[in-house]
């Protein structure tokens, strides 16, 4: 009986996905382009980290399923020849590429891989309208995309593509590797789950009492920025802080407000994401099929994040010999963004990814 019905549901998929394709031949519809779209980027180096004379670095676009053209930077190992193994790296959630995802990239291709950093959808320099909205479906797929474009280039071994995801897009990450076999080695570091954070509150104190009242602020707002004809932002990183911020919010502002980690089209240094972006990671967990993932995945994080408990239970969830976890003693969430502690492990990030990227 359950292969009858797994016999029919195929069916049913090949049949929905073949009268798609004769209706579209036949409106002549079939003529869908993957023309990337003009995008203003930026030549000079302003990154919030030095240069490496190690690489070689240069700006790239590509495009997601969605229309949506990327923006990110490439780095190449200098006098790499042949085909490279890769890595796309994305991250903080409301950083942008010239922060901490383009120092994991230019690292990682010092130690031989050719890796992009990539500014999310409708974030950075990347495209997208409305600006500063994120969505757990589109995101995901900007790793997929990225997967795309490394997977097409001559000097990039298409069985030997990995990625890494920092912070929110530690989330994306997962679910990236849950859906995209390409993908053959996943990192996340310092990981935050953001469908569960939005859903739950921090610590999971949200009841479904209070998530109600939230979606009613939530769909409130959407009237108010219907009526205005513009999006309101939720503000990024709080400045000044105040006396009784939680020392975690600290912890944002001394990366995201100060010298050491400030970027002018970075959200979190600025005026924050379209307030009405939790309502998608509500009513869409991210992780569902994580406990499907066949290839490896390492898994990082501080001992003394308050974000610990992402990455703990998200590897509770994982399946197989190829899984692993690592806590960083004494490390805290923003430790993991720009190594100014010592403690981004990146020997061991290299290890994993030339074990898995064979």
């Amino acid at each position: 009986m359950k292969k009858s019905i797994r016999q029919l549901s195929a069916a049913l998929i090949v049949c929905f996905c073949t009268v798609g394709s004769l209706f579209a031949t036949n409106n002549n519809l079939n003529t869908n382009t993957m023309e990337n779209e003009n995008l203003n980027l930026t030549q000079e180096w302003d990154k919030v980290f030095p240069k490496s004379d190690k690489v070689n670095h240069s700006k790239v676009t590509f495009r997601n399923r969605y229309g949506i053209t990327l923006a990110a930077d490439m780095y190449i190992p200098k006098n790499a020849v042949g085909k490279l193994p890769a890595i796309a790296v994305s991250g903080p959630f409301g950083a942008v590429k010239e922060q901490s995802s383009g120092l994991y990239a230019q690292t990682m291709a010092e130690r031989g891989f050719l890796t992009i950093a990539f500014d999310p959808s409708y974030t950075g320099e990347s495209g997208g309208e409305p600006r500063y909205v994120a969505s757990p479906d589109i995101n995901t797929e900007d790793f997929c995309a990225a997967v795309d474009f490394l997977s097409t280039r001559d000097d990039v071994d298409p069985e030997r593509i990995g990625i890494i995801g920092i912070c929110g897009w530690g989330g994306m990450a997962i679910n990236a590797a849950a859906i995209d076999t390409r993908i053959k080695a996943t990192v996340t570091s310092t990981m935050y789950d953001m469908s569960r954070v939005n859903a739950n509150g921090y610590f999971d104190s949200m009841d479904a009492e209070q998530r109600y009242e939230l979606r009613k602020q939530l769909n409130a707002q959407r009237t108010i920025d219907a009526k205005n004809g513009s999006y309101a932002l939720g503000g990024g990183v709080v400045d000044p802080l105040p006396d009784d911020a939680p020392w975690f919010v600290k912890d944002y502002h001394n990366y995201y407000k100060t010298e050491r980690g400030y970027h002018k089209r970075s959200l979190n240094s600025n005026g924050g994401w379209n307030k009405t972006s939790a309502l998608s990671f509500i009513n869409m967990p991210l992780l569902a099929y994580s406990d499907e993932i066949r290839s490896a995945v390492l898994v990082i994080h501080g001992e003394k994040a308050h974000s610990r408990y992402f990455s703990e239970d998200a590897f509770k969830k994982l399946k197989g010999d190829n899984k692993e976890l690592m806590i960083i003693p004494g490390a805290s969430h923003v430790d993991l963004y720009d190594n100014r502690a010592g403690v981004i492990p990146y020997d061991k990030i290299e290890q994993f990814f030339r074990e898995n990227l064979k």
